[in-house]
């Protein structure tokens, strides 16, 4: 069985963020009235409406993507292992190849 790396899993989760951090600003931008300027200086510290504060937000993405991979994958790992050792064998899709 091969355990999920973490780096990928990082940069995976923070371009999902940093995708969705910019369609809500610019959500944001064409309708200020639903905007979420509290939220965003809650969830982003130093976050402004200017390209400065925007930048933050950018970079805190990717923080917050990698944080989650080093809390979701060494769990995954681990549950994933006693899933394995519990039933004996291999779930398909973490089944080693045969060689031809």
């Amino acid at each position: 069985m091969r355990d999920l790396p973490i780096t990928p899993v990082g940069w995976s989760l923070s371009a999902l963020l940093l995708v969705t951090y910019v369609l809500c600003v610019l959500w944001d931008l064409l309708f200020p009235g639903w905007a979420m300027y509290r939220a965003w200086q809650v969830l982003f510290p130093g976050f402004s409406w200017s390209l400065g504060g925007f930048l933050i937000g950018l970079i805190e993405t990717v923080v917050y993507g990698f944080y989650a991979a080093v809390v979701f994958v060494p769990v995954y790992n681990y549950l994933s292992r006693r899933e394995l050792e519990a039933t004996g064998t291999a779930p398909p899709a973490l089944a080693p190849r045969e060689q031809h």
